[in-house]
């Protein structure tokens, strides 16, 4: 088998519960969505459109000079072959900005509504690891860029409402810069674990705070 993996279910999906994780890789069942409000929709556009073409120096000071040159963009990977798994995998996932550094190099930067969740720091740490190695190691024909040499979060966080007249509203945001450190063995390790769920022959145990899994097990006790 060679899975294919999104990026963004390594974060709450995977953590949250694997038995579900296992359910939709495995067998296309997914839990039922919920739809994202537009408003936030909006927001990410708003802010794509802002940073786009803009100067590194834009974004965070204690980032290399650049430009941000590449946003919402789809990735692949080529199969992700490791040692004691017989399946394989592939990335697959759209990332939020790209930044193109003035010494070739490539930072990858997701944009976060909100304040820093330290407890969160992980799972994002997976989703970007995820991108970056798609773009150093793509399928044929995807988007190739490499090397990727920064990672991070860019928060932002509304704090203060400015009225400029009684038909304008603007809300002023905090943004926060949060480094992720690239490690390509780690993200190898933690494939390897979900290659490792994934491979078994029957779904994981349910998570005891999944309501998804608690309410099919209540219809089974109807």
């Amino acid at each position: 088998m060679n899975y294919k993996l999104s990026p963004s279910d390594f974060a709450f999906l995977y953590e949250g519960c694997k038995r579900c994780y296992y359910l939709k890789v495995v067998h296309g069942i997914s839990q039922p969505s919920i739809p994202l409000p537009a408003i936030f929709s909006k927001m990410a556009g708003l802010l794509k459109d802002h940073y786009d073409g803009k100067s590194t120096k834009e974004l965070h000071p204690d980032l290399p000079p650049g430009t941000v040159n590449y946003g919402e963009k789809y990735v692949q990977s080529n199969p992700i072959r490791l040692p004691s798994h017989n399946a394989t995998c592939f990335i697959n996932g759209r990332f939020d900005i790209v930044v193109e550094f003035e010494d070739k190099t490539y930072g990858v930067i997701d944009f976060k509504t909100g304040k820093p969740n330290e407890e969160y720091f992980n799972l994002y740490k997976r989703q970007l690891h995820a991108y970056a190695y798609a773009l150093e190691n793509p399928a044929p024909g995807a988007l190739k860029l490499s090397p990727v040499t920064k990672m991070g979060l860019l928060y932002f966080y509304p704090s203060k409402i400015d009225q400029e007249s009684i038909e304008w509203l603007s809300y002023e945001a905090q943004i926060h810069w949060e480094e992720i450190p690239k490690d390509e063995g780690w993200f190898l390790e933690f494939v390897g674990e979900v290659l490792g769920v994934l491979e078994s022959s029957e779904p994981p145990a349910p998570s005891p705070n999944c309501q998804w899994c608690g309410y099919i097990d209540k219809l089974k006790d109807i």
